[in-house]
């Protein structure tokens, strides 16, 4: 089996561009084990599964931009073609098309990242509205369980230790949580 990837590794990976999160061709194709070209040649076979939204070329400037600003991009530089951005949907997307053990591994993990997320936010809304202390209690311990999911590799939660504090808006949250090894 391939090796799995993990959150971090995505997430060190998204940029933003034109007010949404991104991917680029060159960073996908290493996520899915693949080269650039076969992830361009994907999209340019099936053009009706990239509608806009899903993927744009990225302009002369913006090509610039990440270069200077993202130094795992240097080597664009020197590349005669424009980079491709993923938004979310063309990942989605691109998933239905690549059928490697790695693409697969790959998207469960884009997946599962995107839906504890959106777990987490849920379960925030859902703890700022609630007026129940006890209520309060447990979903600050199932956010904690999430935050440690997202951001841990081989830890767990157990009691209390490391604080991580998440400002939103309109509210403050902070948790603490205390991780070991699993293998203690």
């Amino acid at each position: 089996m391939s090796e799995i990837i993990k959150f971090k590794e995505v997430e060190s990976k998204i940029i933003n561009l034109r007010g949404q999160n991104v991917l680029l061709d060159s960073d996908v194709a290493g996520l899915y084990g693949v080269e650039t070209r076969d992830i361009n040649k994907a999209v340019k076979n099936n053009p009706d599964k990239f509608p806009e939204g899903y993927i744009f070329e990225l302009s002369k400037k913006e090509k610039v931009q990440v270069v200077e600003n993202f130094h795992h991009l240097k080597n664009l530089k020197f590349s005669p073609s424009f980079p491709k951005a993923f938004s979310e949907k063309g990942l989605y997307m691109l998933a239905t098309i690549l059928k490697s053990s790695r693409a697969t591994q790959t998207t469960i993990a884009i997946v599962e990242t995107f839906a504890k997320i959106r777990e987490l936010s849920r379960t925030v809304t859902e703890l700022s509205q609630s007026p129940e202390e006890t209520k309060q209690k447990t979903l600050m311990q199932k956010s904690g369980d999430i935050v440690a999911d997202l951001l841990g590799d081989d830890l767990q939660v157990s009691d209390t230790e490391t604080s991580i504090e998440i400002n939103f808006a309109l509210m403050k949250f902070k948790h603490t949580v205390k991780k070991k090894n699993k293998s203690e």
